[in-house]
């Protein structure tokens, strides 16, 4: 019987997420069907979102989750809203490793992204506190003057807060399909976001590696002037056999 593998004691190596940081997301969701084939249906986006900055890498980090509502103001005085936003903050600056990514669910239904708390404010204080950026399912603004570096994944773009404000934070959301917990470990870039659940996280790149090796050789066949069916059966059973 094939052990199980154990937990990671404490966050992953800053290498080995820089690592995990060289592929698109598409490669990790395609190293997670052979580690973890159990999760080929779950664990990342399955509806679209506009990513912002698409010639940043992507994003590899430990989920911050919340929620948000834009329509209606909160019914609190000043004073107990700024506490509770100063909460969120202190959440974001202290509430687990870095780096991380916020994930956060706009719960206006079919009216979410109406007001966006996404801008040039928020995603500076995020940047300065180790966040590499956002997957929501609501809206950003602010598209020219935000923190460089900062991935943005979202529903769509408008121009008011109209009357943001969080909700909760630190509990599981589902934003595009996806359902992400607190310090999740998250990849993600212009494709959508996968959840890398961290007992598996030191395969990805080996198995990648032999991926990329396999592909290669049905390519290569494919490129050939004399391709045929019989050149492309050769070719998959040759990558099929590789190790």
């Amino acid at each position: 019987m094939t052990p199980k593998p154990q937990e990671p004691k404490g966050p992953l190596s800053a290498e080995l997420l820089a690592e995990l940081a060289t592929f698109d997301t598409p490669t990790i969701c395609n190293a997670l069907e052979v580690i973890a084939p159990e999760r080929r249906s779950v664990g990342f986006t399955t509806e679209g979102l506009n990513c912002l900055y698409p010639e940043l890498r992507p994003m590899v980090g430990y989920a911050r989750t919340a929620t948000m509502r834009s329509i209606h103001p909160l019914r609190q005085t000043p004073e107990e809203g700024g506490k509770r936003t100063m909460d969120y903050y202190t959440y974001i600056a202290e509430g687990g490793p870095r780096p991380s990514v916020c994930i956060i669910q706009d719960l206006d239904a079919g009216r979410a992204g109406f007001g966006s708390f996404w801008g040039e404010v928020n995603t500076t204080i995020h940047k300065g506190f180790g966040c590499q950026g956002v997957v929501t399912d609501g809206s950003v603004r602010d598209v020219d003057t935000n923190a460089p570096g900062f991935q943005m994944l979202c529903r769509m773009v408008v121009p008011s807060h109209a009357h943001y404000h969080i909700v909760d934070f630190g509990s599981t959301v589902s934003v595009a399909g996806a359902y992400i917990a607190h310090n999740d470990l998250v990849h993600a870039d212009r494709h959508g976001a996968v959840v890398i659940p961290v007992e598996h996280a030191a395969r990805i790149p080996e198995v990648v590696a032999a991926l990329t090796r396999r592909e290669a050789v049905i390519i290569a066949a494919a490129r050939r002037p004399d391709f045929s069916i019989e050149t492309l059966r050769r070719a998959v059973g040759d990558a099929r056999n590789m190790h």
